[in-house]
This record gives structure tokens, C-alpha cells and sequence, in this order.
């Protein structure tokens, strides 16, 4: 038996992976869901945290939200109770296949979680030795792109979380994106993370052609001290119109939503850190609507 939440409170519920195919669809076009990466180079700067909330925050809504770890240290993984050490399927199997798995081949390595409308392609250990085994193997770039054709109609949003390496890993989740959204910590160093992270989406944007849209998101701010104001003013200074305004307070709140495995979002829908990821969340969504209609 697993927990659901409904609406944030805890229900029982039998199973874990069932198949979410909608039905009547024969003969329609299929709607793509919505991609977001959320990416840095550099560590510790919020990126599982914001995956996790985002998630909560567009299943409350009731958005059928798939999330993808693509960092090997598993922490998304973890939060949800899936330890990468012993994880038998996953992302991994994606990349290591002879040939691109097909829709049913790829929908077997979802996992549910214990809440409505979240579900999981957790990583594995053996993604750290990706970039080793593949080299310069070509075709790889576009593997999660590819999978996420398999859930056509199946779910609304993809969230992907990304190793801060760069690698076949990064490039992928950037390559499959609609958006990214770069979590950068109020300090001096993660300014020089996020530095390198813009150069990489450079590369990448010239080599798909493609322009890739991104927001930059001050995360841990904490008013009380001089350097973080500093910092974020500098961040502001430096990458101007690009910089989300209402930025994500410093908030103990995530760290115990983290030990106890349920989304901060769900559990405490009107924390103060929810509400500044709430207004992000919904800036975004009024963005992807007016694409569509266009």
C-alpha cells in the first residue's frame, strides 16, 4: 500500500505503475506535454528542490506531471523513496539500448510515487558511467527527446533534473526542453556557475538552431545578511530582464519536507517559500498558453 495525496491529504491507495494512456484517442493528434529543464552548473544551488515544488504545485492543479532524474547522485530519486543503488530500471536503460526503446518499452520504466499525478523515471549509479561507455557514439544527444514522444496525451508537464556535469546528460535534458529554468544560489560562486550554465545553452542553442528560453531563479536568499543582497543585486545588474523578480526565500521548510518525502507544495501549500514558487509557476504556464495559442 502507497499514500496518496489528495488535495494534500494522505489516502491509501494499492499499486505502484499503472498505465495512464488516455482513451478514444485513436485517429487524434496526441498533445505534446510541456518540457521544462531545470539546470546549473554548479551544486547546491536548489535545482532538485525546485523540481519537486514545481511538480507539487502543477499537480495540486491537476497537470499530469512526469518528472526525470538525470542526476546520478538521485536526489529527486531519493525524495521519492527510489534509491538509485538499488533502482532496477530507469533512465539508464534509455541511453544503453541498441536501439531507441518504443512507447511501451519506455512507459515500463515510469514509477509512481505516492501522490495524484506525479510519477518518476528515477536514475540509477550506473548513469555516472554514461559519458564513458557511449564516447563519441553518435545519437545520443536526442535520446530523452525522443522518449518523451512516447507520452503524447499521457501527461501535461515533463520536469527534468540535471546533473550540475556537463555531459551527455546536461545536453540532453537542454536539447528536450521548452524552457529552462536556471536556479542560481544568492552568492558569489553561483554567479560563476551560472556563468558557465549560460555559455553551455550558447553552444547548444547553435548547435539545434534553435533559441532556448530561460529564467534565471535567485534561490536560498536570505535578507538578513549584506553579501546575499550583494549578490543579487549583481545577478540582477549582470543578466537583467532574464532574472525572475519575486525571488525564493531561505526556508527551512524544504529541508523537512525533504526528510519526511512529501513535496512542500502539497504539505504546506501556502509556506512562503510556495507562494514565490507559485507565482514563477504561473508566470510560466500564462507563457505556455500564449505559445500554444499562437
Amino acid at each position: 500500500m502507497t499514500r496518496v495525496i489528495h488535495n494534500g491529504v494522505a489516502a491509501p491507495v494499492a499499486g505502484r505503475v499503472h498505465d495512464q494512456t488516455a482513451s478514444g484517442t485513436v485517429g487524434k493528434q496526441l498533445a505534446m506535454p510541456q518540457v521544462w529543464t531545470i539546470a546549473n552548473q554548479k551544486g547546491g544551488v536548489g535545482k532538485t528542490t525546485t523540481v519537486v515544488t514545481l511538480a507539487g504545485l502543477l499537480a495540486r492543479q491537476g497537470k499530469r506531471v512526469l518528472m526525470l532524474d538525470l542526476d546520478p547522485q538521485g536526489s529527486l530519486s531519493i525524495y521519492f523513496d527510489y534509491n538509485p543503488e538499488t533502482v532496477r530500471l530507469g533512465v539508464y536503460e534509455l541511453f544503453i539500448a541498441d536501439h531507441a526503446p518504443d512507447a511501451n518499452g519506455v512507459r515500463k520504466l515510469v514509477q509512481e510515487t505516492h501522490f495524484d499525478n506525479l510519477q518518476l523515471i528515477p536514475a540509477t549509479c550506473s548513469m555516472a558511467t554514461l559519458d564513458r561507455k557511449l564516447g563519441t557514439r553518435t545519437g545520443k544527444g536526442l535520446v530523452i527527446k525522443d522518449c518523451i514522444r512516447a507520452f503524447a496525451g499521457m501527461y501535461d508537464h515533463v520536469l527534468i533534473d540535471c546533473s550540475p556535469s556537463l555531459g551527455i546528460l546536461l545536453v540532453n535534458a537542454l536539447a528536450a526542453c521548452d524552457r529552462i529554468i536556471i536556479p542560481v544560489q544568492t552568492e558569489f560562486l553561483a554567479i560563476k556557475g551560472l556563468e558557465r550554465m549560460l555559455h553551455t545553452l550558447t553552444m547548444i542553442s547553435r548547435s539545434t538552431g534553435r533559441e532556448l528560453p530561460y529564467v534565471i531563479l535567485p534561490t536560498m536568499y536570505d535578507k538578513r545578511t549584506r553579501a546575499a543582497g550583494h549578490s543579487l543585486a549583481q545577478i540582477k545588474q549582470q543578466f537583467g530582464n532574464k532574472v525572475w523578480e519575486p525571488v525564493i526565500p531561505v526556508n527551512t521548510e524544504f529541508r523537512e519536507a525533504s526528510r519526511t518525502g512529501i513535496p512542500l507544495s502539497l504539505r504546506s501549500p501556502q509556506d512562503r517559500g510556495v507562494c514565490a514558487y507559485r507565482e514563477l509557476c504561473d508566470h510560466l504556464l500564462l507563457v505556455d498558453r500564449t505559445i500554444v495559442d499562437k
